[in-house]
């Protein structure tokens, strides 16, 4: 069973940047696609980004695209995603998640979800 614990979510003012950490833990981390995703009150779901375990990586959304950064750490069971130029459209809660087969899934549907970190852009 895998654990995932979010972290580094908080305030942050329009044009600023965060950076969101994923701690694994539970199983060999090593073998799962790590992901996050969002979710803002009355909205659906939006994909952010997923590393597959043999480190390749699908994008789901360009309304983050070339602001948001994913990358995973196997020595330190982490990952993280990396927000610059954040905007008040990207207040959201933001969630880590794994896929047990190891590939990143079409839709950002996992297996295993954290408790989720929450992220408030507002001046």
């Amino acid at each position: 069973q895998l654990q995932l614990v979010e972290s580094g979510g908080g305030l942050v003012q329009p044009g600023g940047s965060l950076t969101l950490s994923c701690a694994a833990s539970g199983s060999t981390f090593d073998y799962y696609a790590i992901g996050w995703f969002r979710q803002a009150p009355g909205k659906e779901r939006e994909g952010i980004s997923c590393i597959a375990n043999h480190r390749g990586i699908t994008n789901y959304s360009d309304s983050v695209k070339g602001r948001f950064t994913m990358s995973r750490d196997n020595a330190k069971n982490t990952v993280y995603l990396r927000m610059n130029s954040l905007k008040p459209e990207d207040t959201a809660m933001y969630y880590c998640a794994a896929d047990v087969t190891g590939l990143c899934p079409s839709a950002p549907l996992f297996d295993y979800v954290g408790q989720g970190t929450q992220v408030t852009v507002s001046s």
